[in-house]
């Protein structure tokens, strides 16, 4: 029998071609895998099309829900958005399936995995790393850094697969380079490839419309969570993945999380993406909005500060580590009492508070009014300044000797 080798298979023209060549030039015997991370219907048609490109099995994995519970949530009570901006909607699907990969690839007995992201992205970083961490015994195949691949352009890979009787409703005609998954959809390529050109939204958008076009009358939402985790939209309990799914459409509908952003690269180039995150933009403000009535400010400034760095960490691919796991244990033992109802206004791509409420909420109405109460003496302030200002006053004395000493 023949080694086998597991293919992260999204049924595109890419991974299409890439079934033939990894027969062609490792004689293995193609096991496909197509993870489903929420990405709709992409998933159609698969079956059919790996076999007539020579697959010999293919898998169709739904983890839309591990991807939700494991990696989304995590992250969204980490507050965790690399460089002020992306919410890493690519970033987090990619260590669960290379999870996925790995299962398939021992079940399978596969010698090799192989992906087909490009010599120049992230991608390749993070299945490497996530495939390294789980099983350091599996060859990882990576066709566009191989010299043998020789396929530059669409063009050239339909050829491909026309020689090797692959005969699919390919296009030549070039389109944005895109990711979907429940969380979010990102697009690169075309006129992002020049940071002066405006981005065409008219021809870009899929998951809702630009604020000018969202409706006239504003829309009320109501959320529920429970220790972090959201329970609950307008009064209906959903699990999470149903959740985001419908802060997508209420997201798309208003226009909300659409963003154009350079971002720095892993691998040391710059890139310029626009990200749809409808549902995601929500569910991380709505998170925000209750954790500022609940969490103390000592609390909120450590986890503001390792949130970016576990943005950085799950950016850079490195979920299988153990710095990520010791950050996310800090972040789930902050989230013990972030519990209760926010209230928003979604319109024309914005967020509108309209109120938080929360059995553990530290917001003292008489301590933060202007009238005096029993447990704050406002003569206190005086001593508190004193030696908090201690340090400033001390040193501009210092500086006042010196430059007296000076003038003698």
């Amino acid at each position: 029998m023949k080694e086998k080798v597991v293919l992260a298979y999204s049924g595109g023209l890419d991974t299409t071609a890439i079934i033939p060549w990894l027969k062609e030039t490792y004689d293995y015997d193609v096991v496909c895998c197509c993870i489903n991370c929420g990405q709709g219907e992409e998933l159609d048609g698969l079956e059919e099309r790996a076999k007539l490109s020579g697959a010999a099995k293919l898998y169709i994995e739904d983890i839309t829900d591990e991807f939700c519970d494991d990696y989304i949530i995590p992250c969204v009570q980490a507050g965790a958005v690399y460089e002020h901006k992306y919410l890493l909607g690519t970033a987090m699907a990619r260590p669960g399936i290379a999870k996925k990969l790995v299962e398939v690839a021992r079940k399978e007995n596969a010698v090799a995995i192989c992906h087909g992201a490009t010599g120049k992205g992230n991608d390749q970083i993070r299945f490497e790393l996530g495939i390294k961490a789980l099983a350091p015994d599996i060859k990882v195949i990576a066709p566009w850094r191989d010299d043998r691949w020789g396929m530059d352009s669409r063009e050239a890979e339909i050829e491909y697969c026309h020689a090797h009787g692959i005969d699919l409703p390919f296009g030549t005609d070039q389109s944005y380079s895109r990711d979907r998954n429940l969380w979010h959809i990102s697009h690169e390529g075309l006129e992002l490839e020049d940071p002066s050109c405006a981005p065409n939204y008219e021809h870009m958008l899929v998951l809702g419309v630009t604020p000018e076009k969202a409706p006239d009358e504003p829309e009320e939402v109501t959320m529920t969570f429970e220790k972090g985790v959201p329970t609950s939209v307008n009064g209906v309990e959903m699990k999470v993945s149903d959740i985001i799914r419908e802060l997508n459409r209420l997201g798309g509908k208003h226009g909300i999380g659409i963003i154009d952003i350079v971002e720095n690269r892993v691998v040391g180039m710059k890139s310029r993406g626009v990200y749809e995150t409808p549902g995601g933009t929500i569910l991380m403000e709505a998170h925000n909005q209750l954790e500022e009535l609940v969490l103390d400010r000592d609390t909120m400034e450590t986890k503001k500060k390792l949130g970016s760095q576990l943005a950085q960490v799950v950016y850079e691919g490195k979920w299988f580590t153990p710095l990520r796991e010791a950050l996310s244990a800090f972040v789930t033992s902050t989230q013990e009492y972030v519990t209760g109802e926010v209230k928003f206004r979604l319109y024309k791509g914005n967020i509108i508070k309209a109120g938080t409420t929360s059995p553990y909420s530290l917001y003292s109405e008489s301590l933060a009014s202007f009238t005096t109460g029993n447990m704050y003496d406002h003569h206190d302030a005086e001593g508190f300044i004193t030696l908090f200002g201690l340090p400033l006053q001390v040193r501009a004395m210092k500086i006042n000797e010196l430059k007296n000493e000076n003038k003698k």
